[in-house]
């Protein structure tokens, strides 16, 4: 009986790996850098190397391994055709396919964020529940939802990008996807940013913020503290995450958002100012949906890649 799965999450800069046993636990991790150039020919080899490399290193028998499971930064369909990955310089190609083919174990794909999520759901902030959305507020505004313990695909790959759900009809500056007034523009890391220079610019009351040199931590700790004109940041981001998340759930039906991401590090004081905004907005049957934050941090990646072929 097989007794092993891989995990693998592959970055633009980094590739992070995990041996894991079945019941979810990590038995060793690393890293190996991400070479991308030549149009990320190395990529699937260099992972390969690495799996061959930690079977022999462990004295691990292929016939006692499940599969591998891997995450990557674009879209991935349900038979694990990727469809384009402009970080790794990949057109569409069949990573199962691809990756089995170099390991003679079998592989299953995923996009990154929706791997991710599934990690939290197993044995992250998402425990216990079934069908979840992770949030991932970091540079951009990721998504990953998994309904009835599966990750939802979509017809290419691109199913909960909610970072691009159209939230302002006033924006003039545009996204890194070229539309305008997108979620990712006001609840991301940069997205706090943009909000509080814009308060600051128009603001006359005392604060400890300064303009040109504030980051989501600043701002959220200035919340924490009590700082006044931090908190109407704090009510705009809300609004803008609150009633998008609105939206996400009036579609899915989640028992629960867990948050995570670089700007969810500012703990539960995040999730009163998304609730506020949430609840008022939101069809009734969604209502009673639970808020947690991301436990996993930079290895829900490879939890949720272990995850794939253990089901």
């Amino acid at each position: 009986m097989a007794k092993y799965s891989f995990g693998v999450d592959v970055g633009g800069t980094t590739i992070k790996m995990g041996l894991f046993d079945t019941e979810g636990n990590v038995l060793d991790k690393w890293e190996i850098k991400t070479r991308t150039e030549n149009g990320g020919v190395n990529v699937l080899p260099d992972v390969a190397a690495a799996v061959e490399g930690k079977l022999a290193e462990k004295s691990i028998d292929k016939a006692d391994v499940v599969g591998v499971g891997i995450g990557v930064p674009g879209p991935v369909d349900a038979k694990g055709i990727v469809h384009k990955c402009v970080n790794l310089g990949w057109g569409v190609l069949n990573i199962n396919e691809e990756l089995g083919k170099l390991l003679n174990l079998p592989v299953k794909g995923g996009n990154d964020a929706n791997v991710a999520a599934l990690g939290e759901m197993w044995k992250g902030g998402g425990q216990g529940f079934e069908s979840v959305v992770v949030v991932t507020l970091g540079t951009g505004v990721g998504g990953g939802i998994i309904m009835d313990g599966e990750m939802l695909t979509g017809a290419k790959g691109a199913a909960g990008e909610i970072g691009h759900i159209h939230v302002d009809d006033n924006e003039t500056d545009v996204c890194g996807c070229g539309n305008t007034g997108c979620l990712e523009q006001y609840a991301s890391a940069t997205g706090v940013v943009r909000l509080a220079n814009r308060v600051l610019d128009k603001n006359t009351r005392p604060t400890c913020l300064k303009k040109g040199a504030v980051s989501a931590k600043t701002v959220w700790d200035a919340v924490k503290a009590g700082d006044e004109v931090a908190k109407e940041i704090a009510e705009q981001f809300g609004e803008y995450l609150g009633k998008g998340l609105a939206a996400v759930a009036c579609v899915v039906n989640p028992e629960a958002f867990v948050i995570g991401g670089g700007v969810s590090k500012a703990g539960e004081v995040l999730l009163d100012y998304i609730r506020k905004n949430y609840t008022p907005n939101v069809f009734h049957a969604s209502r009673d949906v639970k808020f947690t934050l991301a436990t996993l941090g930079n290895d829900a990646g490879i939890y949720g890649a272990a995850k794939l072929v253990l089901d």
